[in-house]
């Protein structure tokens, strides 16, 4: 755990007991603070009380008192509506902060000497990868990793601050939201999609939401300009100093940064600060069998410039990219049954992440549906005539049929009807053939979360007969 220093003998109000608030409350305690929690839900409230904490109704509470307001990333900060904490923590002048924003103090707190780095990776798709990815790579170069935030294990629950260590920390918009003085040595931003408009009050706010991680002037900056938020973005940010950006969509030009070409991810460098921009190769991607697809080629030029700037000679970072294993949930091979392979993306739970997978095949049987979100899956259209026969689940299944057309669908209902239609029906073409779990909409109409998901996919598959498929 991380202790948080700054709130000695002061009283902290904490709202929300997730994960992260709770993390929070042990986090500030422990240095030196009185956090008083509460949360709507009684369990939680029995939980803290359980571990010792002050339980307080909030709504009841002299805010004078309080130094600081700690709100868990799920809850409301501005949109649709601010919640009543936030109401009063703002009438008595009471700042508001989420657990990144006291990472970042804790980190600020150490002496310079004693400051371990920090990767940070935001972006609507991607970023969960990424950030294994980075923490993989470095992790195979023998460097003490901790990895953490919106992924695995929450960032003030990580170990304490080591001088060589580097967190590697994925960073939800809604934490972004929280921060002020957050300064990570590295901010990746992935790419811009339209996702949580109703908390950011539009497309506008998300993008500044996200755009938060480039506040600090010394951070390594790099940006996905696949998407048109992120251009608009890298212009911006180049009126403020130095950014590299990454595209596999596009060769680079005259600028620095990272491209897919032909396969290979390619580097523009610049050798000196006034000379030419030279192109070097660096690795075929395609001997890299856990990052199929253009967005995992974006997510390997990420991992790249990271790992390179924390000092790893490229033949390092190379040797880490090919061996990486995969994030579960994430376009992972499940197993094979006969000529039929299972992929599991359960984390795909909007349409433009759906898109990185089923771009990644040329024919697949689709398991899509769940709760869609704004848009369903229209935006896909382009990309139906790779799907030979749509299976589709949960609330979104009628929504999807129509958006597919004349595309060969089915409404299957439950994972398992639709893993064992599609498998069947992979069967009978008599060619090598994916099934492909890659919903486009949230999972909670039938699962409590997309690892749930995954898992009954999981389940599905290994239940007709699937094995896994060996390393290469």
């Amino acid at each position: 755990m991380i202790r948080v220093p700054g709130f000695e003998g002061r009283r902290v109000a904490v709202f929300g007991l997730g994960r992260s608030g709770l993390t929070a409350a042990r986090a500030l305690k422990a240095g030196g603070a009185e956090p008083v929690l509460w949360d709507d839900g009684i369990s939680s409230r029995m939980q803290a009380e359980a571990e010792g904490f002050i339980v307080e109704d909030l709504t009841a509470v002299d805010w004078s008192g309080f130094a600081a307001l700690v709100l868990s990333p799920g809850v409301p900060l501005t949109h649709p509506v601010p919640h009543w904490t936030v109401d009063k923590a703002t009438e008595a002048g009471v700042e508001i902060v989420g657990d990144l924003e006291l990472f970042a103090r804790a980190l600020a707190a150490l002496p310079e000497g004693q400051r371990p780095q920090v990767v940070a990776i935001t972006g609507t798709n991607g970023k969960s990868t990424t950030t294994a990815l980075i923490a993989w790579v470095l992790k195979q170069a023998g460097m003490t990793v901790h990895m953490g935030g919106n992924i695995g294990i929450g960032v003030l629950a990580l170990p304490e601050p080591t001088p060589g260590a580097v967190y590697v920390i994925e960073c939800s918009s809604y934490q972004l939201d929280l921060t002020t003085s957050f300064a990570p040595d590295v901010a990746i931003l992935t790419n811009i999609s339209p996702d949580h408009l109703d908390r950011h009050g539009g497309m506008e706010g998300y993008v500044a939401a996200k755009a938060r991680i480039f506040r600090a002037d010394t951070t390594n900056k790099y940006i996905g300009v696949d998407d048109p938020s992120g251009v608009a973005l890298l212009e911006q940010l180049r009126r403020r100093g130095s950014v590299d950006e990454v595209s596999v969509d596009r060769p680079l030009e005259g600028v620095t940064g990272m491209y897919l070409h032909e396969g290979w991810l390619t580097y523009n460098v610049r050798p000196r600060p006034d000379g030419p921009v030279e192109r070097c190769q660096i690795v075929d991607l395609s001997k890299a069998r856990s990052l199929p697809g253009r967005h995992n080629a974006q997510n390997a030029a990420f991992a790249f410039l990271a790992a390179t700037d924390l000092g790893l000679p490229h033949e390092v970072v190379i040797e880490g990219l090919l061996s990486f294993p995969g994030l579960a949930h994430r376009m992972e091979p499940v197993g094979r049954a006969g000529r039929v392979r299972f992929i599991n993306d359960s984390k795909a739970t909007n349409a433009d992440a759906a898109r990185q997978a089923l771009a990644a095949y040329d024919r697949v049987f689709w398991i899509a549906g769940g709760r869609a979100k704004a848009g369903g899956i229209d935006d896909l259209a382009e990309l139906f005539p790779r799907v030979v026969e749509a299976f589709l689940i949960g609330e979104a299944a009628g929504p999807f049929a129509a958006a597919l057309g004349d595309v060969p669908h089915r409404i299957s209902g439950d994972m398992a009807t639709a893993v064992q239609q599609a498998f069947e029906a992979a069967s009978a073409s008599g060619r090598e053939e994916v099934v492909l779990l890659s919903p486009a909409a949230a999972s909670f109409d039938q699962f409590p979360d997309f690892e749930a998901r995954g898992e009954a996919f999981r389940a599905a598959a290994l239940a007709l007969g699937a094995k896994p498929e060996p390393a290469p």
